[in-house]
């Protein structure tokens, strides 16, 4: 059977494995007169040929028919199909290679491995796992148009991993969380997921397996414009079709600056861009500020919070946003204190507007301070 030669994101050997549900032994190859190149205006390589050239590659060899099939429908969700090539490995040796289908992609350059390892490699392996949950029950083409909320959410995952505190709570162990079954009846910007799941009690014996249903979206970021020098924060009113369904006679809500992380994206270059979108601000700098669930009990929402620090004089404000997104924003500054009592008459009722505040509040006097001083320092 012919061995298959992996030359891009298929030599990181936690995708592989991800991809084919289990782990596979590879030896190094090469492809003499080919190139990789990143397919334009997406981070995967694609191979072409270029005469002179070679590629250094994997090969892998007793692959089963079930590799194969997992193998064509991760490849085929990004219009790749197979190709044989002959390629050094002690000797040549005849090997499948994945080739971009005639006219799909165009070559965007050199691509680099080390390079999409470190911003991409955890992120791609997670959204794979995500790709391939749905193999058997969905055509691969279908499955790409979803690709870009499954790096977001490959994105969230690798965030999740990191350690947090269990002073108080349960630390989580081998088997206390069992799945039996996973589905998916709805996917598209958002995505529901049903798990047949059991967990483990407090007084230590499993809980019958129930359904769960989860609605799941992308982390986020928050952020609120603050301009220590003269008390001032910006927030922005837009139209929120949570509230509209809701019933509520009042959909347009004032907010803070939000977004989603999009995958490959860092929680505070994410807060830039997102601040220069929605408000037309660059900041200064961030305060990161409490990080936290939005409501646990059915959705998979995180949010990070930031104080932006800005220059908010006279006339800041006005209408932003992205007019490809559909947003129609307006930037309201106001001193700190007008913005508390927006929150006690309840016309602010946000809950991650009304937690970044209160938690402002906290830090005016250090900010300020800092502000002043550093004000002093430029004058002298």
């Amino acid at each position: 059977m012919t061995a298959m030669f992996f030359y891009g994101t298929l030599c990181h050997a936690p995708l592989r494995a991800a991809v084919l549900g289990r782990d596979l032994s590879v030896s190094p190859a090469t492809l003499a007169d080919h190139a990789v190149r990143v397919a334009e205006g997406e981070d995967f390589p694609m191979l072409l040929a270029a005469p002179g050239a070679s590629v250094q590659g994997v090969l892998a060899e007793g692959l089963t028919e079930s590799d194969r099939a997992r193998l064509a429908f991760y490849e085929g969700g990004f219009a790749f199909v197979t190709r044989e090539v002959m390629v050094e490995a002690g000797g040549q040796v005849p090997a499948a290679v994945f080739w971009p289908e005639e006219g799909r992609w165009q070559d965007g350059g050199p691509w680099d491995f080390a390079a999409w390892l470190d911003r991409w490699g955890d992120t791609v392996t997670e959204a794979a796992g995500d790709f391939m949950a749905l193999y058997g029950q969905a055509d691969s083409a279908a499955v790409l148009a979803r690709y870009p909320q499954m790096l977001v959410r490959g994105g969230a995952r690798v965030r999740a991993r990191q350690s947090k505190p269990t002073l108080q709570r349960r630390t989580a162990g081998p088997g206390d969380v069992q799945v039996t079954a996973f589905r998916q009846p709805y996917a598209h910007f958002f995505s529901v997921e049903e798990h047949d799941i059991s967990w483990r009690r407090f007084d230590g014996e499993m809980t019958e397996p129930v359904t769960r249903a989860t609605f799941v979206s992308a982390d986020a970021v928050v952020v609120l414009p603050y301009d220590p020098v003269r008390d001032r924060v910006l927030v922005i009113e837009q139209f929120r079709m949570g509230p509209f369904v809701r019933g509520d006679a009042q959909p347009w809500l004032l907010e803070p600056v939000a977004g989603r992380i999009d995958g490959g994206e860092t929680p505070e270059s994410c807060a830039l861009r997102e601040t220069e979108e929605e408000a037309g601000l660059t900041l200064r700098g961030l305060v990161a500020g409490p990080s936290c669930y939005a409501s646990p009990g059915a959705k998979t929402e995180y949010l990070y919070t930031f104080v932006g620090l800005a220059d908010l004089p006279d006339g800041t404000g006005g209408i932003a946003g992205l007019d490809i997104e559909t947003e129609d924003i307006r930037g309201h500054v106001m001193q700190f204190d007008q913005l508390i009592e927006l929150i006690d008459s309840g016309e602010v009722d946000l809950a991650p507007l009304i937690v970044l505040a209160y938690w402002l509040d906290r830090q005016r006097p250090h900010l300020r301070a800092e502000a002043a001083a550093e004000a002093l320092r430029a004058a002298e």
